[in-house]
């Protein structure tokens, strides 16, 4: 089911904006049956709002911190749809660059909460529908970071998190094989989006400098998380790094 045109069903987390929205207007593009989920439904529904094929896109407001809320927005597409074909983990948060000792415990939690423990519920839910569901199997895409790899200054909750999501993306793969469920990873460096207006003005460098760097559109992005989606479930892109070229990342450090 994971190839343009088929019709499959795809859920897509965080498509209020940014990266998630430019990919799941990618997936309708592709003639995708696609759910916007998000925290904002006026954001959903300005994101679906954009699209020429939004006859196929559904809203469903979701708080992925909350294992209830993930429950009841496969709940809605089980019913619905009857099925998910592809799952694409992306909704996630940044902190306030802070050293260690200063980053408050708040700010630990809440990033552990969306980007560890949401990814998770949302992977697990997928992985049980797409466990029974006829025909079994599916995708799962993880939103990492170039940051799985190598941390900025300053963000110790952020670079923890994305560095679990790599673990998340190897156990549940090898546990997906049994069922036709392909899990993969994208890790995604300096896209234009609300995360990172600030590298306009400049980021700080290992070296202490504050520099401004280099963006990438995000359709560069949908362009890339679309060949992960268009391979056949016999094969899997495993892990994909996708960046804006002369981005500092290759000699970060």
């Amino acid at each position: 089911m994971n190839s343009p045109g088929t019709a499959g069903v795809a859920l897509v987390t965080g498509a209020g904006s940014g990266i998630g929205k430019a990919c799941a207007q990618a997936l309708l593009e592709a003639g995708w049956n696609v759910v916007f989920g998000g925290r904002d439904p006026e954001k959903l529904a300005g994101a679906i709002g954009e699209s020429p094929r939004r006859e196929r896109a559904l809203a469903v407001a979701c708080d992925i911190r909350k294992e209830e809320s993930v429950e009841q927005l496969f709940a809605q597409i089980k019913e619905r749809f009857g099925r998910l074909d592809l799952l694409f983990n992306n909704a996630g948060m940044s902190t306030e660059a802070k050293l260690p000792d200063e980053l408050p415990g708040t700010a630990w939690r809440n990033a552990v909460e969306t980007n560890l423990n949401g990814t998770f519920y949302c992977l697990a839910s997928a992985f049980r529908l797409m466990r029974e569901q006829s025909p079994q199997g599916g995708r799962i895409i993880n939103n990492g970071s170039i940051s799985a790899h190598v941390p900025r200054p300053l963000s110790i909750a952020y670079t923890a998190t994305k560095h679990a999501i790599t673990g998340l993306t190897r156990s549940a793969a090898l546990d997906g094989r049994a069922f036709d469920i392909a899990v993969g990873q994208i890790d995604i460096g300096n896209a234009v989006s609300g995360m990172t207006n600030t590298m306009v003005s400049g980021m700080l460098q290992p070296s202490g400098r504050v520099e401004p760097e280099p963006r990438m559109d995000v359709s560069a992005v949908a362009r890339a998380f679309m060949t992960m989606v268009d391979m056949p479930l016999s094969a899997n892109v495993l892990f994909m790094t996708v960046m804006a070229t002369t981005m500092p990342y290759v000699g970060r450090g």
